[in-house]
């Protein structure tokens, strides 16, 4: 027989002992945990190993390299500008490309240009006063093949060493010529001791009186000087006389050049300049070819321009300097330097006064190089060491081509900054070849 227990019957003591012994949770409450939930344990400490896992691919004092694309550069980086294209998201460029360490390009460039798809574009960035835009990165840059858009996989804007094939034009005319033999002797000051220089002259001809020798060495200051010709005197024309129209042989003129023309019989003949400048830039070219990787391949000319009777013709040579990766540079100088013509040739105004028969400044456009036109001696000189410093101080760009390989056809480039009222100065394209890629 079961004994049943009324609450009512039991004192309070018993009361609340037996509630306690019914109903536990109730005075355990929260204080009470499962016996099998323990306490967790303390963090367990990292060892070195682990630290080294957790700052993989980040340098002490730069961070991740997502978060310092320019990193190693000589470069400040400059936010970029309201309403541009690069505050946009970029489906193409993710990834930001190889930074080398300052002082590294030529040694990297050597080491990217083992595939043989890889492209390195110089770019020259100037503001509207014609001055040098330094302080871009990476991310202000565009660069497009064919017209589609490419990954810039390299990005820098160190310095680099310049080999540098001098041509001077030796068929200028006499106060020309002198003023081009004074102002030789700065040459050397535009140069430092990591460049090299070739120097090439031309007249009727193209004469080569050194090879590649040091920049500041004794032998370049010696060759300018033995360079220096008086230049070329035509005389009075020649208006009538045994020698009009040129030397005869059973009355057939030698040269039909100094032949008297229909409707010009009265105002005298001049004989027919020659100005062999094709096939002294295509000689400079090929002794550029064989330059070592990692410097800048350049041909600075000082020139009027003009060209008559090479063997060489304009086309041949541009697409020899675009299949090698020379840029042609240039000083003008006489009667294609007018006054003031050096400052309008600078800010690039389109109704440009220059001599119909001047094509170095198609050279220049061609190959992504720069010219300045100048009249005085002391302007010649200044332009010297200001295109060096635009030479050897580009933005360097390098991406790895998705066309095939090797096919011959040319590849229209297109260089844009992201910023504007800047200029651009880059090459306009170039043929794929094993010399070109792979260098």
């Amino acid at each position: 027989m079961k004994r049943v227990v009324r609450l009512g019957d039991l004192s309070v003591r018993q009361g609340v002992l037996a509630i306690a012994l019914l109903f536990p949770c109730v005075f355990l409450g929260q204080q009470q945990k499962p016996q099998d939930q323990g306490v967790p344990d303390a963090p367990t400490p990292q060892q070195p190993d682990s630290l080294g896992n957790l700052t993989s691919g980040m340098t002490p004092g730069k961070g991740s390299p997502e978060d310092t694309p320019d990193a190693g550069t000589n470069t400040t980086q400059v936010p970029p500008a309201a309403g541009s294209q690069s505050s946009a998201p970029d489906k193409v460029q993710t990834k930001p490309p190889e930074v080398p360490e300052s002082g590294q390009l030529q040694k990297d460039l050597a080491t990217f240009r083992t595939t043989v798809n890889f492209v390195s574009v110089p770019v020259t960035v100037l503001d509207k006063k014609h001055q040098q835009v330094a302080g871009l990165t990476w991310r202000d840059f565009q660069i497009y093949e064919n017209n589609q858009r490419e990954r810039i996989a390299v990005f820098s804007a160190d310095s680099v060493a310049l080999s540098v094939a001098l041509v001077i034009d030796q068929s200028l005319p006499r106060d020309t010529m002198k003023k081009v033999n004074d102002s030789l002797a700065a040459i050397q000051g535009a140069f430092t001791a990591a460049d090299e220089v070739a120097v090439f002259t031309y007249a009727d001809g193209v004469n080569n009186p050194t090879d590649f020798t040091a920049a500041l060495g004794a032998r370049l200051p010696a060759v300018l000087e033995a360079s220096k010709k008086p230049g070329e005197y035509l005389g009075a024309p020649i208006n009538s006389g045994p020698f009009y129209g040129g030397p005869r042989i059973n009355g057939q003129s030698v040269d039909p050049n100094l032949e008297p023309q229909r409707g010009n019989s009265g105002f005298g003949v001049y004989p027919k300049e020659i100005h062999t400048l094709n096939d002294a830039i295509l000689a400079a070219g090929k002794s550029l070819s064989t330059r070592p990787q990692g410097t800048r391949r350049v041909i600075y000319v000082i020139s009027d321009g003009k060209e008559s009777r090479s063997k060489a013709t304009f086309r041949e040579v541009v697409r020899y300097l675009e299949s090698n990766q020379i840029a042609v540079y240039g000083t003008l100088v006489g009667d294609s330097a007018t006054w003031g013509l050096g400052y309008l040739d600078k800010v690039k105004l389109p109704l440009l006064p220059l001599s119909p028969d001047n094509i170095l400044p198609r050279y220049t456009d061609a190959t992504g190089g720069h010219l300045y036109s100048e009249f005085s001696e002391n302007g010649i000189q200044r332009s010297f060491a200001e295109l060096a410093a635009l030479a050897r101080t580009q933005y360097t760009l390098g991406y790895y081509s998705q066309l095939a390989v090797l096919d011959g056809k040319y590849r229209n480039l297109d260089v844009r900054v992201l910023r504007p009222n800047l200029d651009v100065v880059a090459k306009r394209g170039y043929y794929p070849t094993a010399t070109n890629l792979s260098r």
